[in-house]
């Protein structure tokens, strides 16, 4: 049976349903168990979770960097495809745009513990900020460009000022359960208005 490239992406065509269902539980699951428990979690706990064996996990995620790669670029995925979609069904692109955000908050609060791991020398990890910047910056722009056509905010605010500034304030979330980013989030959105 074919494994996931070293990227984390599933082999074309081909995969059976009840294997790419599994490869999705996986991902959900190892998200969620990161949260918690940080990278280095142990793949029985993100396969309980996830409702399969170790064997699936290992032969969809052959190593401990394959999977953390994989959700990587799957957060990305989701929250680069939840820009488009959010434009076109909230109220207004204000709107579109702080649902985004919370979307990308909920992204980086998932990354506890990664920020090692991408700071190792795994090839894998290496190309994964460029990845991050390449496929959300744009999305980001999207949204603060229709926000100003639509006169909901200030033009000049750059996407990656805007990510950059939204990443700096969730710095330290996980180690002080009395910080709360999205408050000083939320006020950050107020200034752009």
């Amino acid at each position: 049976m074919a494994t996931d490239s070293p990227a984390g992406e599933p082999p074309p065509g081909g995969t059976r349903v009840d294997a790419r269902r599994n490869r999705q539980a996986v991902l959900d699951a190892a998200a969620e168990v990161f949260v918690t428990s940080g990278v280095d979690a142990p793949i029985r706990r993100i396969a309980a979770r996830a409702g399969v064996g170790m064997a699936t996990i290992y032969r969809h995620f052959p190593t401990r960097a394959d999977l953390v790669t994989a959700v990587y670029r799957h957060q990305i995925e989701a929250c680069a495809e939840a820009g488009p979609r959010l434009l076109a069904d909230a109220d207004s692109p204000f709107d579109a745009l702080r649902q985004w955000i919370d979307l990308f908050v909920d992204f980086l609060v998932t990354k506890h513990g990664l920020a090692d791991a991408l700071r190792s020398d795994d090839d894998r990890f290496a190309a994964l900020h460029s990845y991050f910047l390449d496929r959300l910056l744009p999305v980001c722009g999207q949204l603060l460009d229709a926000a100003v056509e639509a006169g909901d905010i200030e033009a000049g605010t750059q996407p990656y000022e805007l990510m950059r500034g939204i990443g700096n304030l969730c710095i330290g979330h996980e180690n002080d359960p009395r910080y709360d980013p999205r408050r000083l989030i939320a006020l950050l959105l107020q200034g752009l208005r």
